[in-house]
């Protein structure tokens, strides 16, 4: 059983991680900028704050063992300060969620596609990546593909370095993948992951 703080619970992808998480037993501690909006598996904790609030999450780091963080908005500064207070608290494993296109790591055509659509957000988000790279923690960067909710979880992964494969994946696979490192903490330690749906390589998402 892991003690996992979910930052951002209210997120997409948090939605579907959360009953995971809880299915394989690990007890969860939610905190969000609003409650009220945080779907609770039973037994779980909910917490109402900010990230860049240090006292909340130094509060709510307390006791932890892993760190999930599906965050939104300053992206870089939520990075920075998580990074700070994970360190006071002495808390080392870290899963955290940016945005695939981050390093033009895409093929050329869904490269240019992917800039148009979001390239202006993806700076705060690389970043965000830098700042977690550069700390002594035990982390894992995930970069998922755009994002369906479809009832699937297939993923194929990428490394920092590779080109990264497909358009699209599912919002439950994203979770499924970060249940099972939270399962085994000891994989994908220090690693930066692309996270897309194998066979949907093209221009641009299919659905779009």
């Amino acid at each position: 059983m892991t003690n996992v703080l979910v930052l951002g619970a209210s997120g997409q992808i948090a939605r579907y991680a959360m009953p995971m998480l809880a299915e394989q037993g690990d007890t969860l501690t939610l905190f969000a900028r609003n409650a009220s909006k945080v779907d609770t598996p039973e037994g779980a904790r909910v917490i109402e704050g900010d990230v860049l609030d240090a006292a909340a999450l130094g509060a709510a780091l307390d006791g932890q063992d892993v760190v999930y963080a599906n965050l939104g908005g300053e992206i870089a500064a939520q990075a920075e300060a998580l990074v700070s207070a994970l360190d006071a608290a002495g808390v080392k494993r870290l899963l955290f969620i940016v945005s695939l296109g981050i390093y033009h790591e895409l093929p050329e055509a869904f490269e240019a596609w992917n800039q148009q659509m979001i390239g202006d957000a993806l700076v705060d988000y690389r970043k965000a990546a830098e700042v977690i790279e550069a700390s002594d923690l035990d982390y894992t960067i995930i970069r998922p593909a755009w994002l369906t909710n479809n009832d699937e979880t297939d993923y194929e992964l990428t490394q920092r370095d590779e080109q990264f494969r497909g358009t699209e994946v599912s919002r439950k696979a994203v979770a499924a993948f970060i249940a099972s490192v939270v399962a085994d903490p000891s994989t994908h330690s220090r690693a930066n992951v692309g996270v897309n749906k194998p066979g949907t390589e093209g221009d641009k998402p299919a659905w779009f």
